[in-house]
């Protein structure tokens, strides 16, 4: 801290016995992303690039449009169909030019985030879709990056730091353990469909900031594994601590090679869904068919044990290296929930084009619960 201007800028968080000169070194060294400079990218890039962190990323392929102005304050109408990510830089290198601000004027998928993520510290999430949230959590797991998670609808928001271990589970909690399972199309509204109060994404963007902050800094008690809501009607807010989902870990993609064949469109998609899952009656048609390969992608340890029929069991991490063993001409997989029976549906559906592939609807455990109810009768 040599130069008067910089701990002038900086001075009245540095004032604060809980920050100090240390803590203000601490985010100048740091590396953040936003991925998506919109409702929550805005307020929390406005609050990191003022507090003075050292390194800012923005990556969004998103304009600037009339409908956005009512809670993206930092763009104005003379931005209307300018790239967001372009126009944010410039705006914030104007408010802090002390800082490095890198835009990155395009959407994040698979094929990109490995490398763009891997490039920054912590990664605050600012999308708008299941899809980039999923495929964003995933690359944070493998790369062991903090994710400062927030979402929005209509007047209540959500704030969370995950995948970062605390003393009390054995593994960091992921957005997986949250919602293992991907909304299907249309199913949870977006801003655009349910509406959104203007200042609500400000609270909670700014909330994400104010996360990273504290992350970076050593400051306080972030909200690792905890879940903040707020009611924006009320102003209730409500803390309640995050749990494991063991099952939801075998989602997630092991190495890079399976993250970059996993696509995230598909996991939210309906229509592809209802393309691939069977119930229970038409399982069990295939299970009397010579000519179907019946496959559970679960670990070799889960329960519940199977002995009603005879199956391969191929984990969902180890289809590709054993495609060999699948050598009829209908495939049926299944797992704990129909989750990860689903990805392998899509992943063997790209390997095997001359195979008809199936997924169990509800996996194998509504498979017991319905036939032990059929014995009862």
């Amino acid at each position: 801290m040599n130069s008067d201007k910089r701990y002038e800028r900086y001075e009245r968080q540095i004032l604060l016995k809980e920050f100090g000169v240390a803590a203000q070194v601490k985010l100048l060294q740091a590396k953040v992303l936003v991925a998506g400079a919109g409702g929550l990218g805005c307020p929390s890039l406005q609050y990191l690039v003022a507090a003075g962190v050292g390194t800012i990323g923005i990556v969004d392929d998103d304009v600037v449009s009339l409908n956005n102005l009512h809670r993206q304050v930092l763009y104005d109408t003379n931005d209307i169909g300018l790239s967001k990510a372009k126009v944010a830089a410039e705006k914030l290198k104007a408010l802090n030019n002390e800082i490095n601000i890198v835009a990155y004027n395009k959407r994040l998928t698979n094929k990109n985030a490995l490398e763009i993520i891997n490039a920054f510290n912590v990664v605050v999430d600012g999308t708008d879709n299941f899809s980039s949230r999923y495929m964003i959590n995933d690359a944070c797991i493998l790369l062991n990056k903090p994710f400062i998670y927030g979402a929005i609808s209509k007047l209540e928001g959500q704030v969370a730091v995950l995948n970062v271990k605390d003393k009390v589970n054995k593994r960091a909690i992921n957005y997986r353990d949250l919602f293992p399972v991907p909304p299907k199309d249309n199913e949870v509204l977006n801003c655009a469909d349910a509406g959104v109060l203007g200042v609500l994404p400000g609270i909670i963007g700014t909330m994400q900031a104010n996360e990273t902050i504290k992350l970076i800094t050593g400051m306080g008690k972030p909200l690792v594994n905890t879940m903040l809501t707020y009611n924006a009607l009320d102003n209730s807010v409500y803390q309640f601590s995050l749990s494991l989902n063991e099952e939801a870990q075998g989602l997630i993609p092991k190495d890079e090679n399976e993250f970059l064949n996993t696509d995230y469109e598909w996991l939210c998609s309906s229509e592809t869904r209802n393309n691939f899952e069977i119930d229970i009656e038409q399982f069990d048609d295939f299970l009397n068919d010579n000519n179907s390969t019946i496959i559970d992608v679960r670990e070799k340890d889960e329960q519940p044990f199977i002995d009603e029929f005879g199956y391969l069991q191929i984990p969902l991490n180890e289809l590709i290296s054993n495609q060999n063993l699948i050598d009829k001409e209908n495939v049926v997989v299944f797992c704990q929930s129909g989750q990860r029976s689903l990805q392998a549906a899509q992943l063997l559906n790209e390997l095997c084009n001359n195979k008809h592939i199936y997924s169990l609807k509800g996996g194998i455990v509504e498979w017991k619960k319905h036939h032990a109810l059929q014995d009862e009768r």
